[in-house]
């Protein structure tokens, strides 16, 4: 995809609403539009987030006057999920309890505040437990996709659980043998069920694809909705779609 229609796209997506609005109007499927849409979001909640956490002691006295996390979270145009996390933190509760008051909204004994994070999660579709859900799920169907396409053509691997004991960063699977693709040797493959954006490409590259080339040598990056291009040309890695397990040839 061209940056020109990827920016398009971002700006036609400004709520979670548009996302099958533009599906039914263009060529896009909704799963890729949500991907595009939650970067958007993403990129705008890390931009904002010490600001509003700066906000948070005004918020906290906002939501013991009356007004719901909800309608705080619409005021800074923040996620409701992050929003309501914020406040609740200046009252002592850490991360890790809120998201297991949101996964489990049972043990909040407090109605007004059980109705609230029920409310906050309806209407996150990015940080929100189902939100969190989705995700996980769309990681653990490209690496499946490749473990299924790695057996079929008798491509023995390890698994990055098989790896994790032995190295510090581990791709998703590691090739006993390279295969030629393209007259280039791929040792590795990382799958990644996002869209390869500037920042994604940028981030990954960093923190995973890079020490990977520097502990087996060059492999590939999947990105299963596309990516930007053009590509740039980054020596021993090779980026590609999911449509190169349809197009691959021995």
């Amino acid at each position: 995809m061209k940056l020109v229609e990827y920016n398009r796209l971002l700006s036609l997506l400004n709520k979670e609403s548009d996302i099958e609005k533009l599906a039914a109007k263009t060529k896009y499927s909704k799963d890729l539009l949500l991907v595009i849409y939650s970067q958007k979001v993403v990129l705008d909640a890390t931009k904002k987030y010490y600001k509003v956490k700066h906000l948070a002691p005004k918020c906290r006295n906002k939501w013991l006057k009356g007004m719901s996390f909800l309608k705080i979270a619409r005021e800074l145009e923040f996620p409701p999920v992050l929003t309501a996390l914020l406040i609740l933190q200046e009252d002592g509760i850490s991360r890790k309890m809120y998201r297991k008051y949101l996964s489990n909204l049972e043990l909040v004994k407090d109605d007004r505040l059980r109705v609230e994070l029920e409310e906050v999660a309806a209407n996150d579709i990015i940080y929100s437990p189902e939100g969190n859900e989705i995700q996980a799920v769309r990681g653990r169907m490209g690496e499946e996709k490749i473990n299924k396409w790695l057996t079929e053509h008798n491509f023995e691997f390890l698994t990055e659980k098989e790896l994790t004991d032995n190295y510090e960063k581990t791709p998703d699977f590691l090739l006993k043998k390279p295969i030629n693709v393209r007259g280039f040797d791929v040792h590795w493959i990382e799958s990644k069920a996002t869209f390869g954006n500037n920042n994604e490409l940028k981030k990954n590259l960093k923190n995973q694809l890079i020490p990977y080339r520097e502990l087996f040598g060059s492999g590939m990056v999947i990105y299963w909705f596309g990516f930007l291009t053009p590509l740039p040309i980054i020596d021993g890695i090779l980026i590609e779609s999911g449509k190169f397990f349809q197009e691959w040839k021995e």
